[in-house]
């Protein structure tokens, strides 16, 4: 099988995968203590999970905390909800952020969309609502892999007198993160383990919690993993190590990429976007009948999040495309462990498929 579905997921890095076997120990062990327990052990555990704590925090800007969550849309949760009544009630959002932003600021109410154009950006000068109490512009998209010019949107927010929360999830590990009021990110799109994401949080604000009960990360209720902190850890720590080389591979892919799939019409911007997400569309293409014939082969029709819901991708809407369009798009994603010729065997494979429904 070939996997090219990193937007949903990346493979688990060895070096994260070692981190965590150390704290996954049995009863003969001594590495699975509680890291909220006193004595040796539990100390022992808690050191393992503040070593990760300072490795996810090397790829964020200084001057924050990293708050460790279950995923990054708890993550989101708790930015949004949590400063919820330090602000005002206004929330904005680009349309084409992720579910989780986009369904939260939706239940909390007094909320409003910043359309993007044809390339998926949104306008800086956009107007905002009089209200607005919070902005949440994502830093990388996850469904066409658009770069939002976050920087000139948090001086927007700020200007505004609003806090600024970025979804860095498809950014954080592969670029610099820029910095934001509130940055949400997730360990298992970034070769981490599955189960935990963060939460960054600027120095000097305050939050109210949506986890209660032994608020064991200060903020959030809940016995954390050392295991999967360890490999949340390890695996920050090889992006950061990496983040030039994985970056080289990543547009040689893209290079390829855009030669093997010519004949397909390209959804998003070209050039502000991350080029290890190549979303692309073929007119009256049957997008899940390609995806059963295709079956070696792991791609995506759109983000993993909505897979299944049998609605049309909000974001490709954003971006203009009709929904009989938006049905005829492909999502491949690909990155560090993906090498050229399994890129080039997947799109023999979909190519040929795509051409045979034209037959």
């Amino acid at each position: 099988m070939i996997y090219l579905d990193y937007q949903a997921t990346t493979p688990l890095a060895p070096e994260a995968r070692e981190a965590m076997l150390r704290w996954l120990d049995g009863p003969e062990g001594t590495a699975f203590a509680n890291p909220h327990s006193p004595h040796r052990m539990g100390r022992q555990a808690a050191a393992a999970v503040e070593v990760a704590r300072e490795r996810v925090a090397a790829l964020l800007p200084p001057g924050g905390r990293v708050i460790f969550t279950g995923n990054a849309c708890e993550a989101v949760n708790l930015a949004m909800r949590g400063s919820a009544p330090r602000r005002k009630a206004g929330i904005a959002f680009t349309a084409v952020e992720h579910a989780a932003v986009r369904d939260t600021a939706l239940a909390l109410g007094q909320a409003s969309a910043i359309p993007v154009g044809p390339d998926g950006v949104a306008d800086p000068d956009a107007p905002l609502p009089a209200d607005v109490g919070l902005v949440a512009v994502m830093a990388v998209n996850n469904e066409i892999g658009t770069i939002q010019p976050v920087d000139q949107w948090r001086e927007r927010a700020q200007r505004a007198g609003a806090l600024f929360l970025c979804d860095a999830v498809q950014a954080c590990g592969k670029m610099d993160v820029p910095a934001a009021d509130m940055i949400a990110i997730s360990a298992h799109k970034m070769h981490g383990p599955k189960g935990i994401g963060a939460l960054w949080v600027r120095d000097g604000l305050d939050l109210d919690p949506q986890v209660t009960g032994g608020l064991q990360e200060g903020l959030r209720s809940g016995t954390l993993s050392p295991a999967l902190c360890a490999g949340f850890g390890a695996a920050a720590q090889v992006a950061l190590e990496r983040r030039a080389e994985d970056a080289a591979h990543v547009e040689a892919l893209w290079n390829r990429a855009r030669e093997l799939f010519s004949g397909w019409t390209l959804n998003g911007s070209a050039d502000a976007r991350w080029h290890g997400n190549l979303n692309i569309r073929r007119e009256g293409l049957d997008v899940a009948r390609l995806m059963s014939e295709c079956r070696e082969v792991m791609f995506s029709a759109g983000s993993a999040c909505a897979s299944g819901s049998g609605k049309t991708s909000h974001v490709l809407r954003a971006i203009g495309l009709s929904d009989a369009e938006a049905k005829t798009a492909i999502r491949v994603g690909f990155g560090r462990y993906t090498t050229i010729d399994q890129l080039e065997r997947a799109a023999a494979l979909i190519d040929a498929a795509a051409e045979g429904q034209r037959a």
